[in-house]
C-alpha cells in the first residue's frame, strides 16, 4: 500500500508539472504604426492553474494558460481588457502607440478563482514575462466574430 501511495503522488506531482503553457519563449512584437502592443501574461501559480478565462483586448481574443502570454496589437486609444462574467475583471488603457502589460492573476473565491487584470509597469512587466512565460499557441478569435 505504502508504494501504491508513493506512486499516485509521483503520478500526480508529473501531471502538475504539464499544466503550465508549452511554447516559444518571449518574443518581442512589432506593430504598425498609430497601434499599441499590449501583453496579458499570467505568471505560473498553482492555485487555479486549470482555469483559462477568456481575455478579450479591443476584438481579440485569447485564452492564457499559466506562465503564458499573448500579445494584442490594437489601434491606439482607449483600450478595454477584460475577462467577462459575474466574477471578471476589466481595466481600460489609455493605449499610446507603445507596449503596455496587463498581468492576470487569480483570487480565491468560495468555490472557484477570480481574475485580476492588473496595469504593470514597463520595468517590472519585461522582467517578469521574460522569466516566467511563454507564447501561447494561436487559438485566438475574433471578438467581433462570437
Amino acid at each position: 500500500m505504502k508504494h501504491f501511495s508513493f506512486a499516485i503522488t509521483a503520478a500526480f506531482a508529473l501531471y502538475l508539472a504539464g499544466c503550465a503553457v508549452q511554447g516559444a519563449p518571449f518574443e518581442k512584437a512589432s506593430a504598425p504604426p498609430e497601434h499599441a502592443i499590449v501583453y496579458v501574461y499570467r505568471p505560473y501559480n498553482y492555485a487555479c492553474s486549470l482555469l483559462r478565462p477568456p481575455v478579450t483586448c479591443g476584438d481579440e481574443t485569447a485564452r492564457i494558460g499559466p506562465a503564458g502570454y499573448h500579445v494584442f496589437i490594437v489601434p491606439a486609444g482607449k483600450v478595454v481588457c477584460e475577462v467577462p462574467g459575474e466574477i471578471g475583471d476589466r481595466v481600460e488603457l489609455q493605449a499610446e502607440p507603445r507596449v503596455h502589460y496587463v498581468r492576470e492573476e487569480f483570487g480565491w473565491g468560495v468555490l472557484s478563482g477570480h481574475p485580476h487584470l492588473d496595469p504593470i509597469d514597463l520595468d517590472q512587466a519585461q522582467t517578469e514575462i521574460q522569466h516566467c512565460c511563454v507564447k501561447e499557441p494561436e487559438n485566438v478569435s475574433s471578438a467581433a466574430v462570437q
